[in-house]
């Protein structure tokens, strides 16, 4: 799952916040140093991958992709599922999706203080500034993600143009998705990473 769906997932906090976010941006870090909550939502993010990685649907949908850019299927789906959460959102939440969009905004400006790292803190910063989540409802913003993503792979690959695949097997795709976000739901909720962890380290 990409950045929208990790917030959706996760507790309303700054700390949740930044933790769920920092999955994307944790390699090499020294996670004791992290406050227990921003860790808690660290752990939530990883529950989130590692049950979407092992999925049937998702690997079902893998498969649809071209030989060449099924290496970084999981990527371009990751950023898909975001769009397919935000143009399917009355199916799932009954949230304001506009309202939660702002508090996400504000949660991640607050948190910018607790952010490890310059990488986060300037991807975070253009999340807001040129508004992500919102541009992620349209199909040309998700094309030019996936596009910048390929520029930012470091060997010759042949990930651009990958909205090709996604186009190609939509149907495939969004009825998968459609029966796998719940399960993801009903995972997080039985799983309770942050509730269970933060409480433990509060006892303890």
């Amino acid at each position: 799952m990409n950045h929208f769906a990790h917030l959706v997932l996760s507790q309303p906090t700054i700390e949740s916040t930044v933790g769920n976010l920092l999955g994307d941006f944790a390699r090499g870090l020294d996670q004791n140093s992290l406050p227990t909550a921003v860790r808690a939502g660290l752990r939530n993010h990883r529950v989130v991958d590692r049950f979407t990685d092992s999925h049937p649907l998702v690997a079902e949908m893998k498969r649809g992709f071209s030989d060449q850019r099924r290496r970084f299927a999981g990527i371009a789906l990751d950023i898909y599922f975001d769009h397919l959460l935000l143009n399917h959102w009355s199916r799932f939440e009954e949230r304001s999706l506009e309202v939660l969009i702002m508090e996400f905004y504000h949660r991640m400006t607050a948190g910018r203080i607790m952010m490890p790292g310059e990488d986060m803190r300037k991807v975070t910063r253009r999340m807001v500034e040129y508004d992500w989540f919102g541009s992620y409802r349209q199909r040309d913003a998700i094309a030019d993600s996936l596009d910048r993503v390929a520029g930012r792979i470091r060997f010759d690959n042949q990930f651009a143009n990958a909205i090709e695949d996604l186009e190609r097997n939509h149907e495939l795709i969004e009825k998968g998705f459609l029966d796998f976000y719940p399960q993801l739901q009903n995972h997080v909720q039985e799983q309770a990473i942050e509730l269970k962890w933060c409480s433990f380290n509060e006892i303890s």
